[in-house]
This record gives C-alpha cells, structure tokens and sequence, in this order.
C-alpha cells in the first residue's frame, strides 16, 4: 500500500491523484452510468451524453467519443454476422433473399442495441486515463515555440 509521503505514489508536482480504475469505469460506462460515481445518467438521450453527472457533478461535456464506437460495433458486429451467415449458409440450403430477410434486420437491431453502451464504455475509458479534459487539464492545443516560426 502507499502512502501520500511515498514518492511512487506522488505524480506531477508531488499533488496526489485520485485512482481511477480502468475495468470498472468502463463496466459503468457500458451500463450506462457515470464513471466516477456509478451512479448518475451518462446519457441524457440516445447518443447524447450528459453535461454533468447529476449524481456527483463530474463534468462530462468535454468527451471525445467521436469514431471509435461506431468502429468497435462494426468490428464486433462484422464478425459475429458474417460468423452466424456462413454457419447458416453451410448447414441450410436457402435462397439470397431469405439470408437477407433474416440477416439484416438481425444486423441492423444488434447494431442499435450495443452503440450506446460500447459509446458510454469509450466515455468510461477517456475518464478512467485522464484524456481530453477529463484530467483537468485544458483540452485546447499545446503552445510551443518552433524554431523558425514567428509567433
């Protein structure tokens, strides 16, 4: 166990952080609730994620979502759907049309039913490693002085 005098315990400036830890931010992002509190709404509508967590006040605005659940669902989906055809496909003799009857709306209702859980799972791992904002850092760009450059 550490201690606050220990100096692994210490990181930037030897001011303390508050242990954030991975696995259960992202199970409480994926069960659609705050990562710091686990109690609060993350989502105030469908892909919509809260301002702040009514809960605990954690500022949620500044997430950065963006591509990587849509490419976490298509990743999953893809595999699982091309997976399930091809087993249906060599164990049934069946027609394009009927595969496709049954395919995509299996395709398109999975889809619609994981987004938003694997979205607020991505909203929990930004939390959980400090990025963008949720650190309180600013989120802005860094100013550096390039050599060369005029300011």
């Amino acid at each position: 166990m550490s201690t606050p005098t220990d100096p692994a315990a210490a990181r930037y400036g030897d001011t303390p952080e508050v242990e954030r830890p991975l696995g259960r931010s992202i199970m409480r992002g994926l069960m659609n609730r705050c990562p710091a509190c686990g109690n609060g709404k993350l989502f105030r509508a469908f892909l919509k994620p809260v301002d702040h967590c009514a809960a605990c006040g954690e500022a949620m605005h500044h997430q950065r979502a963006d591509d990587l659940p849509p490419y976490i669902v298509i990743l999953v989906l893809g595999h699982v759907v091309v997976g399930g055809y091809m087993l249906t496909d060599l164990t049934f003799v069946l027609p394009v049309w009927v595969h496709l009857a049954i395919w995509a709306p299996i395709t398109v209702i999975t889809a619609l039913a994981s987004i938003q859980p694997i979205k607020g799972g991505v909203i929990g791992l930004q939390w959980a490693l400090r990025m963008h904002g949720f650190g309180g850092e600013s989120d802005g760009p860094d100013d550096f002085d390039i050599p060369g450059r005029p300011n």
